[in-house]
């Protein structure tokens, strides 16, 4: 069966500029040879520290940003250099949610406003029949009709991202990326948007790359996982396997760092060290391993540090530092 999505080795670097013509004296690795595929109704989860490239993957799955080498297949079809006219047709089966729903909402416009849009874009519809649908759209993000003559600074931020949520699934597109989207709210807010999510993906059939920081939101959502460091996949695994095994010391670190709910127990924690070297210089080999300052790091310099499928589903990068 062919993947909804497949990402083949992508890059995307951007130029560092010095001097005084401000010529190209670098380039930031921020997405640096990324693969993986999501498949029509799954969720691939994708975590990682700050900084790390993952929103900078998500855009460029969308092609808010352009790669610089690799491949985006998207329904079959190879939208990697596609023009700005030629993606218009796609745009309304891949669509975005943003981490920040205050920012993300046109302030100046009214709920209407920005729900109306996507259709006006794609030229669907007549004024009434789009009038309709934002009256259908707000009902299934669970806010009443009277929030379409209402303005984003009236509501709050978990109502911001339904209507976030509402503008992406306007089109009913076929895959949803899911820039951190809950990380801006409440807690208590929190699983209210992530059930939404949940039930909007049961009744639509949607397919989801759900970007986050921590490992204990991506469980909850996730079918599949990726861990990303420095701008590449360390371990890709099923979530079950993932949290049960995990093979690689980053995806250890990073389970180690989930708050457990009772504070009376005490558990063993391998702390992260260091500080994630630059994107821009980043170091040869492992750069996980040179962060934590392995004795056998030096062993990975010069190796060819790829995916390896070391269980049916289960990949991790290995070298001699990271995984046993």
């Amino acid at each position: 069966m062919m993947s909804l999505l497949s990402v083949q080795n992508l890059k995307l670097h951007f130029p560092v500029r010095g001097g005084v013509l401000l010529r190209a004296v670098a380039s930031c690795k921020a997405v640096d040879g990324v693969s993986l595929e999501v498949d029509k109704g799954e969720t691939l989860g994708l975590v990682g520290e700050s900084g790390c490239g993952k929103t900078t993957l998500g855009k460029s799955i969308v092609r808010l940003l352009d790669p610089t080498d690799g491949r985006i297949v998207f329904d079959g079809e190879d939208i990697t250099h596609s023009s700005v006219r030629a993606l218009r047709p796609k745009r309304r089966h891949m669509q975005m949610i943003f981490q920040d729903p205050a920012e993300s909402l046109n302030p100046r416009h009214t709920v209407r406003d920005i729900l109306e849009e996507p259709f006006i874009v794609q030229k669907l519809g007549n004024k009434q029949e789009r009038r309709q649908w934002v009256m259908e759209l707000l009902d299934k993000v669970g806010l009443s009709t009277s929030a379409a003559d209402r303005f984003p600074f009236e509501f709050s931020g978990g109502q911001r991202q339904r209507i976030g949520i509402a503008r992406a699934i306007a089109l009913k597109p076929k895959l949803i990326v899911c820039d951190e989207p809950v990380s801006a709210l409440d807690v208590s807010v929190q699983s209210q948007v992530l059930n939404l999510l949940l039930d909007l993906q049961r009744d639509m059939g949607l397919s989801y790359l759900f970007i986050a920081h921590g490992l204990s939101v991506v469980k909850h959502m996730s079918d599949r996982v990726a861990v990303m460091y420095l701008g590449r996949i360390m371990e890709l695994a099923p979530a079950e396997v993932l949290y049960r095994d995990p093979r690689h010391a980053y995806t250890k670190a990073l389970l180690d760092a989930i708050p457990v709910p009772d504070p009376a127990k005490r558990r063993k924690r391998e702390l992260l060290q260091g500080d994630v070297p630059s994107p821009i210089n980043p170091p040869e080999g492992c750069a996980f391993g040179f962060r934590m300052k392995h004795p056998r790091w030096k062993d990975s310099v010069g190796m060819d540090l790829k995916l390896e499928e070391i269980a049916p589903g289960h990949w991790v990068q290995k070298c001699p530092c990271c995984v046993a």
